[in-house]
């Protein structure tokens, strides 16, 4: 666990601590990815956007509830400069234009969020509880495309821009920790996707030092994303009403959590020395920054489920917020 001594937290911080920088967080259109651009800009950044689903057209996610448009605006009204780009991050022509604009419009990109995925679906309906001979290939070669080949593309072709910043910070985002990834991720194609932005942070953060820079991976725990809300019937206001036919829900967390934690690790002027090449969770930056949940909890999904796993019924969710 990252040492806390001399760490700055939250309250200590300026009111805008990334006033002036220019950050693009890949992949924003929900759950994750809209919160920490949203906390982002609410620490004064000019925040880059994008997604594929627009009010005009929806991905494959299915879901036209939320748009990238919609995220550029909440970040906006938090407080930073919100621009939408709709993009595919698969689509190597869309990349470069993307970077080709920020450069031209900002002169420079000092953080790079790599929150690329959009494989919900695929889970549920093709991966999870087969064998990886018995998963469509084509899904599960879909699945690497999402999680994998996108990231790849985004950190290829954004490096080159990124680097030029005074202290250049590149931010993974998966499902898991290097520590509780060492388990087999339930099906080849979910553990690849879920492992290489660790590997990807470990790997370029090598890269980065060199210019100041960092690459961290993070991930939130169990995350209580919009698509999770709306899988169970519920809203944020009733989330707790899913514990009694899911008791695991009880350690559920906001998008918002990873985020708070996200913020404040861009804004630490010693975030190169604390994160570079490490993986870390939401819980974890949350001890570190003193950030909480928005109930003013500190969830640690991760240690739960260690726990379930150890000692099962007697485990409480509550001994873990």
């Amino acid at each position: 666990m990252e040492n806390t001594n001399d760490v700055p937290s939250r309250d200590s911080l300026p009111v805008r601590p990334l006033a002036g920088r220019i950050v693009l967080v890949a992949g924003a259109t929900r759950g994750a990815g809209r919160a920490l651009a949203v906390e982002l800009g609410r620490a004064g950044a000019t925040v880059y956007v994008t997604g594929r689903t627009t009010r005009k057209r929806m991905s494959e996610v299915g879901r036209a509830s939320e748009t990238i448009e919609e995220t550029g605006e909440l970040v906006t009204a938090a407080g930073g400069v919100g621009i939408a780009v709709p993009t595919d991050h698969l689509d190597e022509g869309q990349v470069r234009a993307l970077f080709r604009r920020i450069e031209e419009e900002q002169g420079q990109l000092d953080v790079l969020v790599n929150d690329l995925w959009g494989g919900e679906r695929l889970t549920a309906e093709s991966i999870f509880g087969k064998k990886s001979w018995e998963t469509p290939l084509a899904d599960g070669l879909r699945m690497l495309e999402l999680g994998v080949r996108s990231h790849v593309i985004t950190a290829a072709l954004g490096l080159p821009l990124l680097v030029r910043s005074v202290a250049p910070l590149l931010v993974e985002v998966t499902d898991g920790t290097a520590v509780t990834n060492r388990r087999y991720r339930e099906n080849l194609y979910y553990d690849l996707a879920k492992n290489a932005p660790i590997r990807m942070a470990f790997g370029l953060g090598e890269e980065l030092a060199e210019y100041g820079g960092a690459a961290v991976c993070v991930t939130p725990g169990f995350l209580r994303s919009e698509q999770m809300l709306t899988h169970f019937g519920v809203a944020e206001e009733n989330w707790r009403d899913v514990i009694a036919v899911e008791p695991a829900f009880a350690i559920a967390e906001s998008p918002q959590y990873l985020a708070r934690g996200v913020a404040a690790l861009a804004a630490d002027p010693r975030r190169a020395e604390r994160w570079n090449r490490k993986s870390t969770s939401s819980a974890e930056l949350a001890r570190v920054y003193g950030v909480t949940d928005v109930d003013g909890s500190r969830p640690d999904a991760w240690a739960y489920f260690e726990a379930v796993g150890e000692r099962g019924d007697s485990v409480s969710a509550d001994d873990y917020r």
